[in-house]
């Protein structure tokens, strides 16, 4: 990971956190491998996503990720560049807004940006609400914007 600012702390100190920023990340390609398996387990068959021909007439001009496939690489990319230590556990809790502003095309590559956008206290931890972008490697719009929200529990 290359000039990437990593946010970590430890569970105790969840409350301070909010209005910090992290990221980006790494730069990682989502080649057509995984979107044909994604199309395959999701039975999104959509041709923009697994017929060459078909997506090179549409508007894109080729096969592109499907967007819930470049939301579910969340994931790894939180893996570098954010963490809380010392939780017992900590959960998906889900997404407030989710938007797909620009397409990802077949092989091309994503990093994530955060700032996080809230923290409240739960009952046995923390509710974080990350405000995440997902940009696209030469693209002037990102391909996700997307309010995940965790629960860190003690």
């Amino acid at each position: 990971m290359t000039n990437a600012a990593r946010l970590q702390t430890r569970i105790e100190d969840v409350g301070d956190i909010a209005g910090r920023t992290f990221g980006p990340s790494t730069w990682r390609a989502i080649p057509q491998e995984d979107i044909d398996l994604y199309a395959q387990l999701s039975g999104d068959d959509n041709p923009i996503h697994v017929d060459a021909e078909a997506a090179a007439a549409s508007p894109f001009g080729g096969r592109i990720a499907h967007g819930l496939l470049t939301l579910s690489m969340v994931v790894p990319h939180l893996r570098e560049i954010y963490r809380v230590e010392g939780t017992s556990t900590g959960i998906v809790y889900g997404f407030n807004r989710i938007r797909f502003p620009h397409p990802v095309p077949s092989g091309g590559r994503i990093r994530v940006s955060g700032t996080v956008a809230d923290v409240a206290a739960i009952e046995g931890g923390w509710q974080v609400a990350l405000a995440l972008v997902f940009e696209v490697e030469g693209a002037d719009k990102p391909a996700v914007a997307a309010e995940l929200i965790l629960r860190h529990y003690r």
